[in-house]
């Protein structure tokens, strides 16, 4: 059975007309929108999503410090983490809520991780501050090995009261087997956790070729539940939220997507779901193939 993840939360919020993809981006509506994020969230579990994530991505002080607001990271943190959880107990759905630890600087770039002893204590804050709202942590679009310890490690300390579950999803770069955007390798980056209770092994924000190609190496190290989400977009070097170097989208229909999901599923991935530009109709498509699917077989 695969669990179905949500899509992206910034460029929704974009096509919702409540953020931009610039600046503060999707902590913006967090300020000024918070309604919007409640919404967003309840059509990603009405379009089937079993995993929600909440909207903390660019609640880190580097965000926030564009527009002076770095001192409100944790208050910004744990409202994201509080519309989350008001979304999922108003659904009625038997929904969960992942707390999002995302890269500290800029997505993508291993060269621009902090420092480790920048990065911990602020982890330690944003695990704390979505700890009460949450059901499991999602470390997300990891770059490095490096960057992936720093959010696990916070997140295990953070939801050990609760034993909450701690899911690690790594950044792969774009083209197919040439591991992790830092350039180590898959095998390296799941070794620099081994000494940790991951429950769960993810790709995010990549190619669907290389989210294949990870998974399909992931599958012969790991006994662990695995999976991943793509995003429609390139990332050419050099690239950051606020400069001039443009991504490259990437055509990927909501049929194509679910061929992925269905391709994963045949490797053994157990989760699958959307990164940025993947939207609400890809996670309803899903949802409605897999329901087809079932049927299917109910009736062979």
């Amino acid at each position: 059975m695969l669990t179905i993840l949500d899509g992206g939360m910034g460029v929704e919020l974009i096509r919702r007309g409540v953020a931009q993809d610039t600046g503060l981006w999707s902590a913006q509506p967090l300020i000024e929108s918070p309604a919007a994020v409640r919404q967003a969230h309840l059509d990603y579990i009405a379009a089937g999503a079993h995993i929600i994530t909440t909207n903390s991505y660019s609640t880190v002080p580097s965000y926030l410090a564009k527009a002076n607001l770095e001192s409100r990271y944790v208050e910004l943190t744990r409202l994201a983490g509080e519309l989350a959880r008001r979304a999922a107990d108003e659904s009625g759905a038997d929904v969960r809520v992942a707390g999002g630890l995302p890269p500290l600087s800029e997505s993508y770039r291993a060269d621009l991780v902090p420092p480790d002893d920048e990065a911990r204590p602020i982890y330690a804050n944003l695990a704390a501050a979505l700890a009460p709202n949450v059901d499991l942590f999602l470390c997300e679009t990891m770059a490095s090995a490096r960057e992936a310890r720093n959010a696990a490690s916070a997140a295990m300390a953070a939801g050990a009261p609760r034993g909450l579950p701690v899911y690690v999803a790594w950044s792969l770069d774009d083209r197919p087997g040439r591991g992790l955007r830092s350039g180590e390798s898959i095998a390296q980056a799941l070794a620099a956790l081994e000494d940790l209770d991951i429950q769960a092994y993810l790709f995010n924000c990549t190619s669907p070729d290389a989210i294949h190609a990870g998974m399909e190496a992931l599958a012969k190290l790991t006994d662990k539940p695995f999976g991943g989400y793509p995003n429609r977009f390139n990332i050419p070097s050099g690239w950051t939220l606020d400069n001039d170097v443009p991504a490259e989208p990437r055509d990927m229909s909501c049929a194509h997507f679910v061929d992925e999901a269905r391709r994963a599923m045949a490797l053994g991935a157990s989760l699958y779901g959307g990164c940025c530009h993947v939207g609400t109709e890809y996670i309803a498509a899903l949802a409605t193939a897999l329901r087809e699917d079932a049927l299917v077989r109910a009736e062979a």
